[in-house]
């Protein structure tokens, strides 16, 4: 009895010590953004600092605010539109099968599979010659495209756990493809949008290779602009690190207020599929 008692919060104890852990790089962070830079360097990384000051944050703030505003007007509409076509990928290939669907989807998920790397150039090259090269269209673009197979994957397993006969119920009292997809599948979705939308919204908000290769200048998300905040001579390590937590606050938030969603939607499409 008294082992039982003893052994019952020690998996709690070993978990709160794991996020202690995790956390400290964020502590870091959190500190020396506030620190005035005479008081930042590797001997005084952990103090408190002895005065508090939120002027990196308005210096970071000054600096990264456009930047701010164009990854929201890349990570919405492209957050947005890959979620959609990736359900109706989805919905087709699960719940309309044909001939050579296997196929299709096969072909489809291969795109998971090709790094950024490799199709840089070409890619370049092509947005070049529609006109979409250093624009906010032109990374929405690239991320619906490269979002494509992944949302696709999510929302097949997703639907393939509603039963057929509702499909087929529907197709019976005359409903067609896009009236089963609007009034059924849709409803039901709402957990799989949720999964889709915050894996899409954190892969596209912290990506940087296409940002920094597509865009230039006042075109650029704030990931690329976060990287030019450091400066070429001297690092201001407080505006650095004020600009680093501004950067990741929206994921934050998201994952706070949807993390619980989050769980449940990838556990909903784990059964089949």
């Amino acid at each position: 009895m008294v082992l039982g008692k003893i052994s019952r919060p020690l998996p709690y104890i070993v978990l709160i010590g794991f996020s202690f852990f995790f956390l400290l790089p964020v502590y870091v962070m959190f500190i020396t953004s506030l620190k005035p830079l005479d008081e930042i360097s590797l001997e005084q990384m952990w103090a408190l600092p002895t005065s508090f000051e939120i002027s990196s944050y308005i210096e970071a703030f000054s600096k990264l605010a456009p930047n701010f505003l164009n990854s929201i007007y890349l990570v919405v509409p492209a957050t947005i539109l890959s979620a959609i076509l990736g359900a109706m990928n989805g919905y087709v290939l699960s719940k309309w099968k044909f001939k050579g669907s296997e196929l299709l989807f096969t072909f489809i998920l291969f795109g998971m599979f090709l790094p950024y790397q490799s199709i840089l150039i070409p890619l370049i090259q092509f947005l070049r010659e529609i006109g979409l090269y250093n624009s906010i269209a032109g990374l929405i673009f690239v991320h619906v495209v490269y979002g494509i197979p992944v949302t696709t994957l999510m929302f097949r397993n997703f639907y393939a756990n509603i039963p057929h006969e509702m499909i087929e119920s529907a197709k019976i009292d005359g409903a067609g493809f896009l009236r089963i997809f609007r009034y059924i599948i849709l409803p039901l979705s709402i957990s799989g949008f949720v999964v889709v939308g915050i894996w899409q919204f954190t892969n596209i908000w912290n990506e940087f290779l296409f940002a920094v290769t597509i865009t230039q200048s006042d075109k650029q998300p704030i990931m690329v602009a976060l990287q030019n905040l450091s400066g070429s001579q001297i690092v201001q390590w407080n505006v650095q690190m004020a600009g680093a937590l501004i950067a990741a606050f929206p994921t934050l938030l998201v994952y706070i207020f949807l993390g619980k969603y989050f769980v449940r939607g990838l556990l909903a499409g784990s059964v089949k599929g």
